[in-house]
């Protein structure tokens, strides 16, 4: 399968807009499934776009397997059907009035691919996604699941190189995301294609991806597996974007004095950190300890003391919130906790939990 390669790439939209795509550097290896992850406007779509050809960067370049495809520079650039890429829209854009089998050959009639070949195809595809049974249908028929699964198959008809997906998922409801999202997993798995998937979704993100990168406002903030995005953010923008609870954070050059701002500063004398490099202070809510601790347990997990506020039960696990010098602070608990609303406990964390940033919110390595 092919990889990919981004050099320098910026896509503006008129001469004094901002950059909606400000200098991006990137490589896809090949066979990789990468999560372009972001929120709305970071730029993700329009990146997939350059990739598949729909736009035109303003600078740079774009290579597959070491060959240039786009060149600013060079006045080069690669129509769409000649990329053998394979794209799937957020809105799937099927043909209304072609079967759910002309909609999945149509691709392979475009190419004029003999009949008996293209039909062999066609069936082998539907029957691996689960749609032959639906192939004399129309698209106004089937639910969003299964329309979903006929764009997959009629871009997986086409053999192509690269997948490219547009937030395919976000139509779908809780329990067909699970589906699809296991689909494409297998899917992976068994092809081997490089695919580019774009989502404003950390849990798709995390789930599907091989690698993800993060993108704020046109440029990229991070790459890595979702192991080191989560557990090891680049800076505060990623720790607080990634994360089905959101990360706890304290600032500790905002002026205040008070007893979370004590506690973080004997955790970085307990940790031997220099404080003076710490602006601000993460800890993800399940990373954070509670309950009673005797003297010397105090002493020697540099605890801090809160109150509970609230405890809500989710599913498997439990978010509490305490209140600590009038800030709030989660904690997530996946055995029922042993403490009760109004409660005052103690709260700590292992150094390898603490996350630090410095005064341009970048992440400092512990």
């Amino acid at each position: 399968m092919s990889s990919i390669v981004l050099e320098n790439i910026r896509k503006t939209y008129g001469r004094n807009a901002p950059p909606a795509i400000a200098d991006l550097s990137m490589e896809i290896g090949s066979s990789e499934f990468l999560c372009l992850l972001g929120p709305s406007g970071c730029g993700k779509t329009t990146t997939l776009r350059m990739i598949a050809g729909l736009e035109h960067p303003t600078d740079g370049r774009i290579l597959v397997d070491g060959k240039p495809i786009v060149s600013v520079a060079d006045g080069l650039f690669t129509v769409p059907e000649k990329r053998n890429m394979g794209l799937v829209f957020q809105n799937y854009a099927l043909w209304p009035h072609m079967t759910i089998r002309d909609n999945v050959a149509f691709g392979l009639t475009l190419r004029k691919m003999p009949a008996a070949e293209r039909d062999a195809t066609v069936d082998q595809v539907m029957t691996t996604l689960g749609i032959a049974r639906y192939a004399d249908r129309y698209p106004g028929q089937l639910s969003g699941g299964q329309q979903q699964r006929v764009a997959l198959a009629r871009m997986l008809a086409l053999q192509p190189s690269v997948i490219l997906l547009d937030e395919p998922l976000s139509n779908l409801d809780a329990k067909l995301r699970l589906e699809m999202r296991t689909e494409l997993k297998r899917i992976h798995a068994e092809a081997g294609s490089t695919i580019v998937f774009v989502t404003h979704d950390q849990w798709e993100a995390m789930t599907l991806a091989t690698t993800i990168a993060v993108m704020s406002e046109g440029e990229l903030q991070q790459v890595g597996t979702p192991d080191d995005i989560y557990e090891r953010p680049a800076n505060r923008f990623v720790a607080e974007f990634v994360g089905n609870l959101p990360i706890n954070i304290v600032e500790r050059d905002d002026g205040r004095s008070d007893a979370l701002h004590a506690w973080i500063d004997r955790c970085l004398t307990l940790f031997a950190v220099d404080g003076a490099r710490v602006a601000s202070a993460g800890i993800r809510p399940e990373a954070l300890r509670f309950g009673s601790l005797s003297d010397e347990e105090v002493t020697r997990h540099a605890a801090g003391q809160g109150v509970i506020v609230d405890i809500v039960p989710t599913g498997g696990s439990w978010i509490v919130e305490l209140d600590v010098a009038g800030h709030r602070v989660f904690a997530i608990a996946t055995e029922h906790p042993q403490v009760t609303t109004g409660e005052q406990t103690h709260f700590w964390v292992e150094r390898h939990h603490l996350h630090l940033f410095d005064r341009d919110k970048k992440r400092i390595t512990l």
